[in-house]
């Protein structure tokens, strides 16, 4: 069961940016198992639980990142993560599907949902959806982003593809459709009530998870 992340949780990700080596990674393997490891696990498994309850129509999956990087892509950095994350999506296919999506690091956390890996015809039909019913889509993303704290993310096109208006340009002119927030360690992140939280705001994002939905398929 989650308890809430600790001040142990971001005081070891501090301390792994300026020792990201092994030998301090080892010595320090206890307090990554117990303030970090451990509850990272709990929060994911139950947040799963809880959203999987919560929209019971699609098959979820969850992944969790491990901290060891990829040893093929350090390039020069050290062989640990400054940052772990879950997500949940269908099937098992991270990145090429839309996921939601939970970021803990040392200074900050964050949650959306985002599609990472698409491909240009993916992109040219999540633009051409866009332009066959434009109000639609403005009401979907206008609810997702009513309490303030959900706004567009993903790097957008040095050239913009068209202009839509101010506020549907970040949405449709990105080339990796997405949407999250974050915030500063400590608050949420200290509470046991983070998985129902996280939960709650997966199912908020639902409407624009549908909507990106089938176009991965293509």
């Amino acid at each position: 069961m989650f308890h809430g992340f600790t001040q142990e949780t971001s005081d070891f990700f501090w301390e792994l940016q300026f020792h990201n080596e092994r030998p301090w990674f080892e010595a320090h393997r206890d307090s990554y198992r117990r303030a970090l490891q451990e509850p990272f696990a709990a929060l994911a498994n139950e947040t799963f639980d809880r959203f999987a309850a919560l929209a019971p129509q699609r098959e979820w999956t969850l992944h969790i990142s491990r901290i060891y990087r990829d040893a093929r892509r350090l390039f020069g950095r050290g062989p640990y993560k400054d940052h772990l994350w879950f997500s949940i999506q269908e099937g098992r296919d991270w990145g090429g599907v839309p996921s939601f999506w939970f970021e803990l690091g040392a200074g900050d956390f964050g949650r959306g949902m985002g599609w990472w890996d698409v491909s240009a015809a993916q992109a040219a039909a999540y633009r051409r959806r866009i332009d066959a019913d434009p109000a639609r889509f403005e009401a979907v993303v206008r609810a997702v982003t009513a309490d303030g704290r959900f706004s567009p993310m993903g790097e957008l096109y040095r050239r913009p593809k068209r202009d839509v208006g101010e506020f549907l340009n970040p949405w449709y002119n990105c080339k990796h459709p997405g949407v999250g927030y974050r915030r500063p360690f400590g608050g949420e992140a200290l509470s046991a009530e983070l998985p129902a939280l996280l939960a709650r705001d997966f199912v908020l994002l639902l409407p624009y998870y549908e909507f990106l939905r089938d176009l991965s398929a293509l």
